[in-house]
């Protein structure tokens, strides 16, 4: 059983959801990325989404765009990144998933990269450019080195596709609630409940549902069908607008508690 799945059993017994925040490494910098960290997972975040800055960023919206443009601009790759990682698996055991676009990953070499992502103490991965039907390679080399693959599925995804990425997920499966780029929004898309239904009618995976979530209300009403909510936009743009404040990981804290306490399933 791998950590995230022990999140995830944990939770059921506590009847309650996974708070999933977040971050772009190394923006403003990896050493304030693991600061950021530490404070998420003492605040209560259940699992740490890490993403892995790109110049290209196709699923992003603006606000993780300039997050990545920054990150990259301060010199950050993914091999700092996988080398930051394993210093901060020192000071916590929270689970840490890796979001990144498939073209780092290739050129660092797939099965090197699975290999290196679970030593230095990654769980997961989220690529969100490589379709299932392409991911032969990463899926074989990430469970040969004890890494979750953690596929899309879209509120236009059939129940065949449905079946074929419960197929390859391990840990969860991210439902992606609209049809464009991550960004916060003042209201939750219409339909979620439906569409995480009808993936749970393919698959018994966990099911976590990303992109527009910004506030404890959005996770209270994703909390009544969902394994899982996950807050990006919202937290990168917190961290933005503060991140040269003395005070910015008290601020965070605060956000990630009152996020926390929305996490109660409710029928």
């Amino acid at each position: 059983m791998s950590r995230i799945d022990e999140v995830f059993e944990k939770l059921r017994g506590e009847g309650r959801v996974a708070l999933m925040p977040f971050l772009v490494a190394g923006d403003p910098s990896l050493k304030m990325t693991g600061q950021l960290i530490l404070e998420l997972a003492k605040s209560g975040a259940d699992i740490i989404e890490l993403g892995v800055p790109f110049s290209d960023p196709l699923a992003d919206g603006p606000t993780i765009q300039r997050a990545s443009q920054r990150a990259l601009a301060g010199g950050v790759t993914l091999t700092a990144i996988l080398d930051f990682l394993k210093g901060l698996r020192r000071q916590t055991d929270i689970p840490i998933v890796l979001m990144g676009y498939y073209n780092p990953i290739y050129h660092y070499g797939v099965e090197r990269f699975a290999e290196d992502a679970r030593t230095c103490g990654a769980d997961g991965i989220i690529v969100p450019d490589l379709p299932p039907e392409e991911a032969g390679e990463l899926v074989a080399a990430a469970r040969k080195a004890g890494l979750d693959t953690i596929f899309l599925v879209a509120p236009t995804s059939t129940a065949e596709r449905i079946e074929k990425i419960g197929s390859v997920s391990r840990g969860f499966i991210y439902y992606v609630s609209l049809a464009g780029v991550t960004g916060t929004r003042k209201e939750l898309a219409s339909g979620i409940a439906e569409s995480v239904g009808n993936i749970r009618k393919q698959s018994d995976m966990p099911v976590c549902v990303g992109f527009g979530i910004s506030t404890p209300e959005h996770v209270r009403q994703v909390s009544r069908y969902a394994d899982g909510a996950i807050v990006g936009s919202a937290l990168v743009s917190l961290i933005e607008k503060i991140q040269n404040d003395p005070k910015c990981s008290d601020v965070v804290a605060r956000f990630i508690r009152e996020l926390r306490a929305a996490t109660v399933k409710s029928d």
